[in-house]
């Protein structure tokens, strides 16, 4: 009779269950078909019927870019010429010209020359305004210039570049690039080993485990892998990093979604390196995804003591899906959630300001959860590093600074000033800290605050409505006063800009492994990783072992 009775009910339940998913496909289904067709219809009209020439490939590249920016920063379209470059990101290898170079008003500036590849050999250093590729003038060229420094191996570019005011011309060899997912390791001190993993590429686990194992033979006793900066790539990658600590058979990261295929947990699948030696990872706001897997991993499982600030958030996954054409989708698919079961996504991109920005979640609503030996971690902000260093966080005027290039072009002006230091590490005196604030003013640098920049679109609103005369006074007293404030943060935050401005400075002297080196013995979250591991006291209180 209890079996008759599930039956009779239970049946139409499951039966109308199924229904409803089917229904709601079918609705689903014909929406999308139907915004289609008015797409379609609308894109064709606009090309047949608008005043002037259109560009079908530009006007669908910006359409549907605009159209995923709505949804998070990592759902992203690539046209044939964006495919190459993300291939280039996950595998670190590519023909060009070895340099990482940004487009600025009508030119490529050179940010950091490769020691050793084409455009280091070429003479150019950081700075450099390359407005001339070829016959091309990058002044009327709206692609990406990017491009034309890329071709088939030993191919020779002629270009013509900007310093200092001044014009000059060369000629450089094109050749392969292998970006390092592992730029620089080395023994700190008699014991501790320290690797830097810059990005997680094809590459990022052998490398990592080919450093670890030279450390070892070196006498290394204790590692300090530095994950600072570093903006993430493939999550198997992440696996197989924490493999080398953790053993076999290990969950490391579990992703969930609203469809069954993309929901996986992955284990460690080999033997590790070592078990045991004493492990400190490193952190800051620029690590993120893959990153903070191998972070919120190893911090759950108990195995290393994580130190700096906490990390930018991620929490989501990404798929590259090829499509038509040679273009490709990459597409948020699910969310990750570390081996404690919890995700990590600092914002929530379902839910956005009045502004349009995705809302953060809110710490006093972040939920705990507990380590492999019962310490207890949060949810919802990025990993929070078991020891917190405010020197790791950047203050608002020193992102400023760096995100509108204060430093970097101030750091281009004193090279050529000082052009004979060689490999002595420079010294930022007060007498240089006030030539660096003398020359933001001299240069009219805008640090693009909000309130700076909501300012200037209300100046800009009064000149369309022809006020601005009649506000003009309070307009600049509010300037004025703003900059009084962004002068007294200078000067508050000094000792931070000025580590900044070294930093940026030794990389123009010694390339990024100078600054490696330098960071070794003057870092201040690598002392204190190192304090850390001399006290094994403190180390296994830490991790309650």
């Amino acid at each position: 009779m209890y079996t008759f009775i599930k039956k009779k009910y239970i049946i139409p339940i499951v039966a109308g269950g199924f229904l409803y998913v089917g229904a709601s496909f079918k609705e689903d289904f014909f929406e999308i078909a139907k915004q289609i067709e008015i797409f379609t219809t609308l894109f064709k009209e606009v090309n047949m019927n608008y005043v002037d020439e259109t560009s079908p490939a530009e006007l669908m590249d910006k359409a549907i870019k605009a159209m995923l920016a709505d949804l998070d920063p990592y759902t992203v379209y690539f046209n044939e010429a964006d495919v190459v470059r993300f291939k280039i990101n996950n595998t670190g290898e590519y023909t060009g010209i070895g340099a990482m170079i940004t487009r600025k008003e009508g030119a490529l500036i050179i940010k950091e020359p490769y020691k050793g590849y084409p455009a280091d050999k070429a003479g150019l250093k950081a700075g450099d305004e390359i407005f001339q590729i070829g016959d091309v003038n990058l002044s009327d060229f709206k692609e990406d210039a990017g491009q034309l420094l890329r071709g088939a191996k030993n191919a020779k570019i002629d270009i013509k570049y900007r310093r200092q005011g001044k014009v000059y011309d060369t000629q450089m060899v094109l050749s392969e690039v292998d970006v390092k997912a592992v730029p620089y390791f080395s023994k700190i001190d008699d014991k501790t080993g320290y690797i830097v993993l810059s990005q997680f590429n094809r590459k990022a686990s052998l490398e990592t485990k080919e450093a670890l194992e030279q450390l070892k033979r070196e006498g290394a006793e204790r590692i300090i892998l530095d994950l600072r900066g570093n903006p993430g790539g493939l999550l198997a990658e992440a696996v197989n990093i924490c493999n080398l600590f953790v053993p076999k058979n290990e969950v490391i990261v579990t992703t969930k979604s609203k469809i069954e295929k993309h929901n996986n947990t992955y284990k460690t699948q080999r033997d590790p390196i070592d078990l045991e030696i004493p492990l400190v990872v490193l952190v800051d706001g620029h690590s993120a995804s893959a990153s903070e897997i191998v972070a919120g991993a190893l911090q759950d499982l108990d195995r290393a003591v994580v130190v700096g600030s906490r990390s930018f958030g991620k929490g989501l996954v990404q798929r590259p899906i090829d499509m038509s054409y040679n273009t490709q989708l990459k597409v948020t698919i699910s969310r990750y959630y570390t081996p404690s079961g919890r995700c990590i996504q600092a914002l929530d991109y379902a839910h956005k300001d009045k502004d349009g920005k995705a809302t953060r979640t809110d710490a006093s609503k972040y939920n705990a959860f507990k380590t492999r030996k019962g310490r207890t971690v949060y949810d919802g902000g990025g990993i929070q590093p078991d020891v917190e260093l405010s020197e790791s966080k950047n203050s608002p005027i020193a992102e400023a600074l760096i995100k509108n290039d204060g430093i970097f072009n101030f750091a281009t002006e004193y090279y050529y000033k000082h052009p004979d230091l060689g490999t002595k590490i420079p010294t930022i005196t007060d007498a240089d800290y006030a030539d660096f604030k003398a020359y933001l003013k001299r240069t009219n640098f805008q640090f693009d605050t909000e309130t700076e920049v909501a300012l200037r679109k209300t100046l800009e609103a009064a000149k369309k409505e022809k006020i601005d005369t009649s506000i003009n006074t309070e307009y600049q007293q509010l300037m004025n006063a703003l900059q009084r404030g962004e002068d007294a943060q200078l000067t508050a935050n000094q000792k931070e800009i000025k580590n900044l401005l070294l930093d940026e400075l030794i990389k123009r002297y010694q390339y990024k492994e100078g600054l490696y080196q330098y960071y070794t013995k003057n870092n201040s979250e690598i002392t204190k990783a190192i304090a850390i591991l001399n006290n094994m006291a403190e180390y296994n209180k830490i991790l309650k072992i």
